[in-house]
């Protein structure tokens, strides 16, 4: 328990901005809104401060000003991939078995006179926003925590979907359209089947996007694969090959989280990352040896990997305006004296697309996965519905290029920051 606490002099209260997990072509974006936000209430806020490296950089007090940040950059960042601050994958215990680390938390927090941390993310750092939030109002610590959402997963609960899905959704889908194109091409003579690994261990939405290409029967991809079908060889085998027969060629995009009948990845590598997720050693040349094995074709394969996550090239612009979005509503949310809560996207009609935001319960988000139900997968199990078009639709929808340099190159910004000076004991741990 803290014993007396500190008391805010002025009213203005100090936010502390960390961003966290696998990041996304617009967490710069959120974090673009959460600055341009905090700054137009600069009469309510003192100081944004943001954790180099996530919530390691708070255990480990490596903390920005980011006063320090210029209005060009603010606004640069929402034009830039890749986390900004820094993200890290680092798993906080049961507080009430491991109390250690949220107690260096609060003492760092404390130190620096933070009020609220934004903490932005996807399912695991819901789960941490739920915990750090619980633990303050446990200890009496003067700390609201709010999750700002994210993940390319598209997974967490509650949100009608998850700000840097659609940028993704978007790039699968130009992916697969532009490489089918090539492989049409050639199949005469040459490759005959193409596959195309994305992301997604146990919610297939990202390989839905991949539906999107198709604009007719018989579009590529002929083939999904989703996690949440079991991989049946023989029946993958005879749609291969049923595709070939028909259209000379064959376009397949596979989830890294397929899985055969018995639950078991595909592409188990044996080994599991900090959360305990099991690593997956690559689903796409498991899926092109049993093309080969079985049916002899010629064939190439792709694992889009970090491109997918990254390519702010070809963001949608109605993701990165609710990336932008949620990270403006976030800091609204601390003004009005909210903790334990994330701003969620809530979808009001598909046509024309509308949208609002409103803040949830984060325990609500927490630990619950969303993934992609029956009815937006077809009744064979390769492909999307009209009702998963209808659903994935407008979030690839419009252009959001990044401004361009003399070199030809996207102009992204790269700041430079100087660390706060440190308050407490280096981190014991």
């Amino acid at each position: 328990m803290i014993q007396g606490g500190w008391k805010r002099i002025m009213s203005a209260i100090n936010i502390l901005y960390a961003q966290s997990g696998g990041v996304t072509p617009v967490i710069n974006a959120s974090a673009s809104g959460v600055i341009s936000q905090a700054r137009a209430h600069d009469d309510q806020i003192g100081h944004v401060y943001a954790a180099k490296d996530g919530v390691m950089g708070i255990l480990q007090e490596r903390l920005i000003d980011t006063q320090d940040l210029s209005a060009a950059e603010v606004v640069g960042l929402r034009h830039t991939p890749g986390g900004v601050f820094g993200s890290c994958r680092y798993k906080l215990g049961d507080p009430a078995k491991d109390p250690a680390d949220y107690a260096r938390l609060v003492e760092v927090l404390t130190a620096h006179k933070i009020d609220v941390l934004l903490y932005n993310g996807g399912n695991d750092s819901a789960d941490t926003t739920q915990k750090v939030a619980q633990y303050c109002k446990e200890v009496g610590a003067p700390i609201r925590c709010i999750g700002v959402p994210k993940t390319i997963d598209n997974d967490l609960a509650l949100t009608d979907n998850s700000p840097g899905f659609g940028s993704v959704a978007k790039y699968v889908a130009v992916s697969i359209l532009e490489a089918s194109l090539d492989v049409m091409s050639m199949a005469s003579s040459s490759t005959k089947v193409f596959i195309m690994e994305v992301m997604g261990r146990h919610a297939g939405w990202i390989a839905a996007a991949g539906g999107l290409a198709a604009q007719g029967p018989g579009d590529p991809p002929q083939i999904i694969l989703f996690p949440e079908r079991p991989f049946n060889e023989a029946q993958f085998c005879e749609a291969v090959k049923r595709s070939v027969e028909q259209h000379g060629y064959c376009s397949i995009v596979v989830s890294e989280g397929v899985r055969d009948a018995e639950g078991q990845f595909l592409a188990d590598a044996g080994t599991t990352d900090a959360f305990g997720h099991k690593q997956l050693g690559g689903v796409a040349p498991v899926v092109a040896n049993i093309v080969a094995q079985n049916l002899g074709y010629k064939y190439h394969w792709a694992v889009s990997d970090y491109l997918q996550r990254s390519a702010r090239h070809v963001a949608s612009a109605t993701d990165a305006e609710q990336a932008y979005a949620v990270g403006q509503f976030a800091v609204d949310m601390a003004l009005q004296g909210m903790t334990g809560q994330m701003p969620v996207i809530v979808r009001d009609s598909d046509t024309p697309y509308k949208w609002h935001i409103e803040p949830a319960d984060v325990a609500q988000i927490a630990n619950h996965e969303k993934v992609v139900p029956d009815h937006f997968i077809t009744e064979d199990g390769f492909g999307i519905t009209e009702a998963a078009r209808r659903y994935l639709a407008p979030l690839i929808a419009g252009e959001d290029y990044p401004p361009y340099d003399a070199t030809g190159l996207p102009a992204y910004v790269r700041p430079q920051f100087t660390l706060l000076e440190k308050r407490c004991p280096a981190w014991a741990k």
